[in-house]
C-alpha cells in the first residue's frame, strides 16, 4: 500500500555501514527514477551510483547532514551509508529540470524502502569538491545526493505542537523525531 511506503520513507541518517548494497539493486532504483514522470518528457537526469568503500568515503566528505542538529556532524564510522546515488541534470537537454529531481528521488526512496533499505536526500553538497572527486563534466549540474543503506535509527512522526516549530530533533534514546503539520492545517477551506 502506498501509505505504508510513505510512512516508512523517512530521512534516515544513520545506517548499518557493513550491510552492503549491490550494484544491481542501485541500478534497479535508478530504473524506477528513469520510468517516473518527467516535465515535457525531456528526461534530463543522469545518475552516478556508488557502493565502493573508498568512493563512498570521498562522497561522504562533501555532504552536510542535518541542519537542525547543530552538534552532530553526520554519521560516525560504522553508521555511514553503504551506497550513494548522485542525481545530475544534463544541461545539454534542459537548463532547468523542473520537478524531475524530486520525483526521481522519491521514486528511488520508495524503491529502497520496498527493499528494506532507507535513505536521505542531501542538498547540502560541496559541489566543487564532489565534481572534482567524481570527475563530473561541466555539462552536468549536481542536483542532489541520495545516501542509502539499511537504517540504524528509528524515525518517528510527531504532530507540531508549537505552530512554527518544524525542527526535527533527537531524544535521549537517539530516536529521531520529525514534526509534521496536521491534516487540518494543510487543507485550506
Amino acid at each position: 500500500m502506498i501509505k505504508d511506503l510513505v510512512l516508512a520513507n523517512r530521512s534516515y541518517r544513520r545506517f548499518y555501514q557493513n550491510e552492503t548494497i549491490d550494484l544491481n539493486t542501485l541500478t534497479e532504483l535508478v530504473d524506477l527514477a528513469r520510468l517516473s514522470a518527467s516535465a515535457a518528457n525531456l528526461q534530463p537526469l543522469k545518475y552516478i551510483i556508488s557502493n565502493d568503500i573508498v568512493k563512498n568515503e570521498s562522497i561522504f566528505k562533501t555532504l552536510g547532514w542535518a541542519g537542525y542538529l547543530k552538534d552532530w556532524n553526520g554519521p560516525c564510522e560504522g553508521e555511514k551509508p553503504s551506497a550513494y546515488i548522485v542525481i545530475l541534470n544534463d544541461l545539454t537537454i534542459s537548463k532547468q529540470p523542473s520537478l524531475d529531481t524530486g520525483i526521481s528521488a522519491q521514486s528511488i526512496l520508495f524503491g529502497a524502502v520496498e527493499k528494506g533499505l532507507g535513505g536521505c536526500m542531501l542538498g547540502n553538497i560541496n559541489k566543487i569538491d564532489l565534481r572534482s572527486i567524481l570527475n563530473i563534466d561541466n555539462n552536468f549540474e549536481i542536483n542532489l545526493v541520495i545516501a542509502l543503506g539499511k537504517p540504524k535509527e528509528n524515525v518517528v512522526i510527531n504532530e507540531i505542537v508549537i505552530p512554527a516549530d518544524v525542527k526535527y530533533w533527537r531524544d535521549e534514546n537517539a530516536i529521531h523525531h520529525v514534526p509534521k503539520r496536521s491534516l487540518e492545517e494543510v487543507i485550506l477551506k
